[in-house]
């Protein structure tokens, strides 16, 4: 069976409209069983007059209730490609939903936080297709870890899951490799890698309804029409952006490496009082 490439903005959002599908994925990944889930994506729309542009990414903010537990904000983004600025923005939307109380049942409520980020990059330390970034409590005092949990301290931290879609490959084994075997980047039966062949057997309903929305996105002319302008549009606006993107990121890295000398010069200055503070003690001791 022919898909396409979940990776696109358009793509996902069309899996995410299902709501079993997005339980399925959301549920998965965090090895919980979802009861409720709703999905807003939140669409930021990227224009231009001089080349009549205009494209938006998706980034999607999912409201979930695991089985037995408490209900949590999960933030889904896609980021196809590696760079500085996309980092900062991360970090920056981050912040905003941090900032944000949400509405459950008509009421103003503050929900923990877990992060979902699926790359399409690789990142060279981390081998694994897909990996969990979780908190623990110890107590410092006695060396242990807790298993009790404070509402406090989860609002204000959260877990991290990355799929790096470059690194998945043909296993099919588990849940979690079936759903990872829908982003799998390989098999692809156009040079634009929008349209790939599915070689696994959908012998899970889940990916079966996930495979067949897919299908009708990669086979139906105005659905993939869709994906097309997304890919070109963005190659149009890297085109364009480039200039101003290498220097964004050259500027990044210029105060990160400040940041970094006035580190090491506190570092000296802290040194260089303790070892200050050590001869005044010789000095002033005992004669």
């Amino acid at each position: 069976m022919v898909i396409a490439n979940p990776i696109y903005d358009v793509v996902f959002k069309r899996l995410m409209e299902n709501e079993r599908v997005a339980k399925f994925f959301i549920g998965t990944l965090l090895g919980e069983v979802i009861e409720s889930v709703e999905v807003k994506p939140q669409e930021f729309t990227y224009s231009n007059e001089l080349s009549a542009l205009a494209v938006y990414r998706v980034d999607f903010i999912a409201t979930v209730k695991p089985e037995g537990e408490a209900p949590k904000k999960v933030l889904i983004e896609i980021q196809k490609a590696k760079n500085l600025i996309d980092l900062m923005r991360f970090r920056n939307y981050l912040a905003e939903q941090y900032k944000k109380e949400d509405t459950l049942n008509h009421q103003k409520v503050i929900l923990p936080i877990t992060t979902i980020y699926i790359l399409g990059f690789i990142l060279p330390e981390i081998l694994s297709p897909c990996l969990k970034v979780e908190r623990n409590y110890k107590d410092l005092i006695h060396n242990t870890v807790l298993q009790t949990k404070s509402d406090f301290v989860e609002k204000l931290t959260h877990d991290s899951y990355i799929v790096q879609v470059e690194r998945i490959t043909d296993r099919y084994q588990t849940r979690l490799d079936k759903l990872l075997s829908i982003f799998e980047q390989t098999n692809f039966v156009d040079d634009k890698k929008i349209i790939k062949e599915f070689t696994h057997n959908t012998d899970l309903e889940d990916v079966k309804i996930i495979t067949d929305i897919l299908h009708y996105a990669g086979t139906d002319p105005k659905e993939r029409k869709k994906i097309e302008t997304e890919q070109e549009a963005w190659r149009t606006v890297d085109a364009m952006t480039e200039g101003l993107r290498q220097k964004l990121e050259k500027q990044i890295e210029l105060n990160n490496e400040k940041d970094k000398a006035l580190n090491e010069k506190d570092k000296a200055l802290s040194e260089k009082d303790k070892l200050i503070e050590d001869l005044m003690k010789k000095l002033n001791g005992p004669k």
